[in-house]
């Protein structure tokens, strides 16, 4: 048979595959062919989407069962099954076989042969269903895991343009160890071409992405001893925990039982992801599994339409599982700056001493190093689209090695760089970080402040005009410190020089802010609810003055996601959501490599196996497990060290960090942003209504349970926790981006 015919016939039996698994919502097909659009435009439309049912604004509500939560509930064994966080906001089943570019025989993955395995199964998500390393899903239940990612057969995945996009594998070992296991996907081929991967041929090449759009991570996991504290109150209304870590608990919150009643206690949570290169191949206990990250970024250049490939896993050196990956590409690029700015420390001295064994230097050999493994750091954030800030900088002058990360040049091919942002700077930058510049600025002298201001402002404008700045005057003031903010924020804006237009800043509520510090020009608010009225009159005070900019911190339940390792996994995707439904100008995360717990225990932390970063250990609560003051897991840290001096059995030896999930999950809701911008501009109205579906409330927006007492709040979180249902509202806003 001709070879044209035969692959003809394997797209046609392919497409009845996926049509009898029902991955298609819908019985159209993809219409005419479309011109590929290289310009980064959202101009082509799509013509090709399923059957909905549209109210007056445009907006899907057509509804449907997207089904992940039933996986959820059955590892849970909790007795709430009516929460908002379970219903979800009312949109449409995830069709991902709409196209803006018509199909072909390429979307035909590559034929590989496979031998039976020892493992119990094979399956994915898009990792925003935390799986703990105990969970055996769907060796118990295959059904039980199928969602918008896995129809039970193949992997199905949608972006766009200069878009990273990922899922999460998950193999199973039910009834044996199964050893000397590997993972590989190197190549999606399609109707435009193909993008095609190399991995890293050794730890050096780990921080090079020009031939490596595709990256795979083995996932490190660490076990939650306890709940914490600074992510969510658990103490008063167990809907304030995550879903999964819920006693039973009656109508209004009030739980029953202890610790161990709590169904993920004690769990694995994944968490670490290390470049697969150094886990080349693994080990799988008995009656465990192990997730294997996938990212995939997509080129701008690549036309719209269906690109193809295969995962195989491998026991042994032989091919056991392949799994088929659809990745279809939509006719829109995402930008290459951020529609959602962010604000991330960055520790260089707890750098300093992971990586090389002591807190400062005293040589130019080692200040390079440790600048090189800084600028590593830079370069992943940006790839994750976040923005660094921190560690050592000069509140007098700018320092060179912060040049390139300003003007974009450490973001580009001599630096190894490929992705989202390419020759774009860090967006934006902090004179004085956590108040610094007290040490070297006057802080009594109204004229000193007029010089430095003028040194900053001339600065920039000359050299990275595009960049957020401004002066971090203080920390969190008490009550006591509020007149000294008002009068540095007086001096600053009585310049007759440039330095006039230098921000303020300090991390206060908009309340106080508006009330006993009106011309400091960012507030920086904890992540709370509060009384409704008040607190948005308030935020309303600086975001309708276009002198001001707004800001939120970190984060916590039921105000928002939160930052905590055991939370939800839209949970970072929710704050992402939250800063655009606010116009919030950035958000801020007080610290991603708080190693040593100097405000908590007063030790540097085992990273690797210990989830609890912050806070004391002192207690065992029969409630809330392993307790302390201020007891946290996960908070302040993002990047694992990848050389790791201080604790060496668990060092990988690698100049560079590994990232947490968290990242990768707080990715996600950056880019959903993007989305959120580009769909806005075709249709606003449509766009308002489905945020306000995601997120019928958040922040002050729940008010308070007593306004005598405004620091405490029952109720439910009001937004779904089913990743299906996100990623429905994700395709809503591709098809109305592309006139879909």
């Amino acid at each position: 048979m001709p070879e044209s015919k035969l692959r003809r016939l394997r797209v046609l039996a392919l497409a009845l595959a996926l049509a009898l698994a029902g991955c298609s919502s819908s019985n159209k097909t993809s219409g005419d062919a479309t011109t590929t659009d290289t310009s980064g435009d959202a101009t082509t439309s799509d013509t090709s989407g399923a059957d909905t049912v549209v109210d007056s604004s445009g907006l899907d509500i057509s509804g449907g069962d997207l089904g992940s939560d039933a996986a959820i509930d059955d590892q849970t064994n909790t007795t709430d099954t009516s929460g908002g966080e379970d219903a979800g906001p009312d949109v449409s089943p995830l069709d991902l076989g709409t196209s803006d570019a018509p199909t072909s025989d390429a979307i035909v993955p590559p034929d590989v042969t496979t031998s039976p395995g020892m493992l119990s199964a094979v399956w994915a998500n898009n990792g925003q269903d935390k799986v703990v390393q105990s969970d055996l899903r769907a060796s118990t239940n295959a059904d039980s895991v199928k969602n918008s990612v896995w129809d039970g057969t193949t992997i199905r995945i949608f972006g766009a343009r200069n878009e990273v996009v990922a899922f999460n594998l998950v193999l199973e070992a039910k009834d044996a160890d199964v050893a000397n296991v590997s993972v590989e996907l190197t190549s999606l081929a399609g109707t435009g071409g193909s993008i095609d991967s190399t991995p890293a041929p050794d730890a050096s090449g780990l921080y090079n992405w020009l031939k490596r759009p595709i990256e795979l991570f083995y996932i490190r996991y660490l076990e939650i001893k306890g709940l914490s504290n600074l992510a969510y109150e658990w103490y008063y209304d167990e809907r304030h925990v995550p879903k999964r870590l819920r006693r039973p608990f009656t109508g209004d919150g009030v739980g029953s039982g202890t610790w161990t009643d709590r169904p993920d206690h004690n769990k694995l949570y994944p968490e670490i992801a290390v470049p697969l290169e150094l886990h080349p191949s693994f080990t799988i206990k008995k009656g465990q599994n192990q997730s294997i990250w996938v990212d995939v970024y997509i080129p701008k250049g690549l036309a719209p339409g269906d690109y193809a490939g295969t995962v195989v896993v491998k026991e042994n050196g032989v091919a056991t599982r392949a799994l088929p990956v659809l990745l279809t590409v939509r006719n829109f690029t995402l930008p290459d700056k951020p529609s959602a700015q962010t604000m991330i420390v960055l520790g260089y001295e707890d750098l300093n001493r992971r990586y090389q064994g002591k807190d400062w230097f005293d040589n130019s050999t080692d200040e390079d190093k440790a600048t090189t493994i800084r600028d590593k750091h830079f370069l992943i954030a940006h790839r994750h689209k976040l923005s660094l800030v921190g560690g050592y900088s000069s509140s007098t002058e700018m320092l060179p090695h912060w040049v390139p990360r300003l003007d974009g040049s450490l973001f580009t091919a001599k630096n190894g760089y490929d992705g989202p942002g390419v020759g774009v700077g860090n967006g934006i930058y902090v004179v004085g970080l956590y108040g610094g510049w007290q040490g070297s600025w006057d802080t009594g002298s109204e004229s000193d402040m007029h010089q430095k201001s003028d040194y900053w402002v001339d600065w920039f404008t000359k050299n990275a005009p595009g960049t957020l700045y401004f002066l971090y005057l203080t920390d969190e003031p008490g009550s006591d410190g509020y007149a000294e903010v008002e009068q540095w924020s007086k001096w600053i804006d009585s310049n007759s020089g440039v330095g006039k237009n230098l921000l303020t800043f300090s991390t206060v509520s908009f309340s106080a802010a508006a009330t006993s510090m009106p011309t400091l020009d960012i507030p920086c608010m904890w992540t709370s609810f509060g009384p409704t009225a008040k607190f948005q009159t308030d935020y309303e005070t600086f975001a309708n003055d276009a002198s001001k900019r707004t800001c939120m911190y970190n984060g916590n339940r039921p105000a928002s996601g939160s930052f905590a390792t055991e939370d939800d996994g839209v949970a970072l995707r929710v704050l992402a959501w939250t800063q655009y439904k606010f116009k919030l100008d950035f958000w801020f995360f007080w610290e991603s490599t708080y190693y040593n717990d100097f405000q908590g225990t007063g030790d540097q932390t085992n990273l690797f196996h210990e989830a609890r970063t912050f806070g004391t250990k002192d207690e065992n609560d029969p409630i809330g497990g392993e307790q302390g003051w201020n007891y946290t897991n996960g908070d302040g840290v993002l990047f694992y060290p990848g050389t790791d001096t201080v604790f060496p059995a668990d060092s990988y030896g690698v100049e560079g960090p590994f990232v947490s999930l968290r990242m990768k999950l707080w990715r996600r809701g950056i880019q959903d942003v993007d989305y959120l911008t580009l769909a806005r501009q075709k249709n606003p109205t449509a766009v308002d209504a489905l945020v306000q579906k995601m997120l019928p409330k958040v922040l002050w927006e729940y008010g308070v349970s007593d306004p005598k007492d405004p620091t405490w709040v029952k109720t439910e979180i009001a937004w779904s926790i089913d990743p299906d249902v996100w990623e429905a509202a994700r395709k809503q806003l591709a098809d109305i981006i592309t006139g879909n």
